[in-house]
């Protein structure tokens, strides 16, 4: 399975600082926003990862992330000139699918507490209950489960659950995308993707569990908050959330001896004072 993190936008909801800088570059707590999603592409056993950047933005994700070999990743560019919705992504990406199945995750979503990932057979999405559904893709399910639809952004929505930013299609999301047109907005919405596997009837969609955080850092008060959650996370665990270098260590994309190489850099920012003691303290 091939991954594509999608880290375009403006950052309009961040303005002033993201006319300066993209959002997926800012910290959460104390990392780039970008590892969080990353690392939970790595956590699904995914090497192959297409990063989608703005024109100008490129150069500072290549600065940050090379070529992800020193990860154990192969990760590739792609630009996405204007934000045209999040199933674009697909069209960029086509090329770099093929026939693989691939899962997608926007850059500035954060997950924790997710696992169970397998290749999907059509399409598999979550739900996920939150306080505003009307700033979401909305899942509407019947009285047993099962889901009746999936509408984007409704002024009243069906029920509290929406879809979060990672999806996982087969390779037939690339004529998928290939055959949508732009929305009301303009956009190709990534929820005309899951709405045409649903009327295929190979839409998998599962509830996450309570156990579950997921995290939306698109406006400032979700930052803080994202921030806020990670360190008490951290300082109370003693483990991090959202560090690559950890993930590709425990997935074996990279040796002991290519951690500690990692760390040696890092040893001033306590950040490679960590990862040495994941070698050192026998916390594997």
């Amino acid at each position: 399975m091939r991954g594509i993190l999608l880290a375009g936008g403006t950052g309009s909801r961040l303005w002033p600082i993201t006319m300066a800088m993209s959002k997926q570059l800012m910290p959460i707590f104390d990392k780039p926003m970008i590892y969080y999603p990353l690392t939970t592409l790595v956590s699904a056993g995914i090497r192959e990862i297409l990063v989608i950047t703005t024109p100008e933005d490129q150069p500072h994700f290549l600065r940050l992330l090379g070529d992800g070999s020193r990860f154990g990743l192969d990760l590739s560019y792609a630009v996405q000139p204007r934000p045209d919705g999040i199933a674009e992504a697909f069209r960029i990406g086509a090329g770099f699918i093929g026939d693989q199945p691939v899962a997608l995750i926007l850059g500035d979503n954060i997950f924790h507490g997710l696992g169970g990932f397998t290749e999907p057979s059509g399409g598999r999405v979550y739900a996920y209950p939150v306080a505003d559904p009307e700033r979401y893709g909305v899942v509407e399910f019947d009285d047993d489960g099962r889901v009746l639809s999936i509408e984007e952004k409704p002024e009243k929505p069906k029920s509290t659950y929406v879809v979060p930013g990672l999806y996982f299609y087969d390779a037939d999301v690339v004529e998928v995308a290939a055959r949508l047109v732009p929305s009301d907005r303009g956009e190709l919405e990534i929820t005309a993707v899951n709405e045409e596997y649903l009327r295929q009837g190979r839409l998998d969609v599962t509830v996450l569990d309570r156990g579950t955080v997921w995290l939306d850092t698109g406006t400032f008060q979700s930052m803080v908050q994202a921030s806020e959650y990670v360190r008490v996370i951290e300082e109370r665990q003693g483990l991090k959330i959202g560090c690559v270098e950890e993930v590709a260590w425990r997935a074996g994309f990279i040796s002991d001896d290519q951690l500690r190489e990692l760390a040696e850099p890092l040893l001033k920012s306590g950040y490679g004072q960590y990862l040495v003691r994941l070698l050192d303290g026998g916390r594997r």
